[in-house]
């Protein structure tokens, strides 16, 4: 079994379509839901759902050893970032190179980088006037949103909607590709 861990910081509705679309799979489970946010409604998710979850400081992600034990201990052998805030250490990020990954909603490297998340996106892609957009799920490098892009999904912006129908149909999406790219990359690892 390839147990997955889940990094998330807010209400965790990507966490919940990945944990759905994994059960009952034969080789690929989330086993670990982690969030820096102990308040934050993924927490929630994770009780209903049956999963695992460990709420963490920034001393447990950057000081000691408690996130890594963590991971050590449940066997983790993939990281998905789904609306995780804080940037993640380099020395993690080397013991599972290519073996974590992120979503971003929108087309980077356009609206990336520190403080670009959630609906602040969704809301400057319609200021500038933006005829589409989209998804981009990526490795995770020590930079916010700079990893090598895996894959990327656009959407046409219709006249007359606003960051509501942006966040919505790149939602949409986010449901849709994350956990196939997911399994296709643990199954391209095989399956043992």
């Amino acid at each position: 079994m390839k147990n997955i861990a889940i990094f998330a910081s807010g209400t965790g509705t990507n966490a919940e379509n990945i944990v759905h679309y994994f059960q009952g799979h034969k080789y690929i489970k989330v086993a670990l839901i982690l969030s820096n946010k102990p308040d934050a409604y993924v927490v929630q998710r994770a009780k209903e759902l049956g999963v695992s979850c460990m709420t963490f400081s920034k001393e447990d992600l950057y000081g000691n050893n408690n996130v890594r034990q963590a991971l050590l201990n449940y066997d983790i052998r993939f990281i998905v970032l789904a609306g995780f805030l804080w940037l993640v250490p380099s020395d993690l990020i080397r013991s599972y190179r290519n073996r974590m990954i992120n979503i971003h909603p929108a087309l980077l490297p356009d609206y990336g980088g520190k403080g670009m998340y959630g609906d602040r996106i969704h809301r400057r892609i319609y200021e500038n006037g933006d005829r589409e957009s989209g998804i981009t799920i990526h490795y995770v490098n020590e930079n916010y949103d700079e990893g090598q892009i895996i894959r990327q999904v656009r959407f046409k912006i219709e006249p007359g909607e606003g960051p509501e129908d942006i966040a919505r149909k790149a939602h949409e999406l986010e449901y849709r590709e994350y956990p196939r790219v997911i399994e296709q990359l643990l199954s391209e690892e095989g399956s043992g």
